[in-house]
């Protein structure tokens, strides 16, 4: 779903009318209480160097890079903390102007289409898609799993989070927040087409394992395997 526009008529691809007119993207620049831009951030020591991201380390955060089944390439970044979860992305952006609004619209079409029940609202980084899953409990007992898709514009940079557990409650999430505010996105000064993904680095040490349940996101898929550091 998170791939690079189709020349294709837009239809039914806007977000929920709001009350209010929606506000208009940015310039592409960060939001200054994060996530940041490394360039920018002169003193780095003690970060995790995950390539395209780095994790400031606390306790009891879980650190996972996700693996792509075909490429066998890192993807993704989970971070685990308390009973919640975010899965991290930085994918390049144009230089004039951010992708969030355009990303989100696309989003929201794709839940629809699926088995998704979207909606936008105004959230700790912005307008953000919150959205449930009919799942089934162990005991059989059929209910909803939630996630919560919120989007970030940087300096040629785009960055999506996917809060799920207990954090895809934003009341809930408060330190888990913190922890992505805290990343810095390395974006690097080669060009890349926008919405290719900024790639991930595997740092010594880290052990590969298979995954457990995939996030009730549709986009990216998981691959088979995740890779545990720390």
């Amino acid at each position: 779903m998170f791939g690079r526009k189709k020349k294709q008529p837009a239809t039914g691809a806007a977000d929920p009318a709001p009350a209010a007119p929606e506000p208009a993207a940015g310039d592409g620049r960060e939001d200054p209480k994060g996530p940041r831009d490394a360039a920018r951030v002169p003193d780095r020591e003690g970060y995790l160097d995950l390539g395209a991201l780095l994790v400031k380390p606390r306790p009891g955060l879980g650190v996972r890079l996700e693996i792509d089944e075909r490429s066998q390439r890192p993807r993704a970044v989970a971070l685990d903390l308390g009973g919640g979860s975010v899965q991290v992305q930085a994918f390049a952006a144009p230089r004039s102007e951010g992708l969030w609004d355009e990303v989100r619209r696309e989003l929201v079409q794709s839940l629809r289409e699926g088995e998704g029940e979207p909606t936008v609202e105004e959230g700790p980084f912005g307008l953000q898609v919150l959205t449930r899953f009919p799942a089934t409990a162990s005991d059989g007992t059929r209910g909803y799993r939630l996630a919560r898709f919120v989007g970030v514009d940087g300096p040629r940079w785009f960055v999506r989070a996917v809060f799920t557990g207990t954090a895809a409650v934003a009341d809930e999430a408060g330190e888990l927040e913190e922890v992505v505010r805290e990343l810095l996105v390395v974006r690097g000064e080669d060009p890349m087409p926008p919405r290719d993904l900024i790639p991930l680095t595997v740092p010594e040490g880290a052990v590969r394992h298979p995954a457990g349940e995939e996030p009730p996101a549709a986009p990216p898929r998981r691959g088979p395997e995740i890779t545990e550091i720390g």
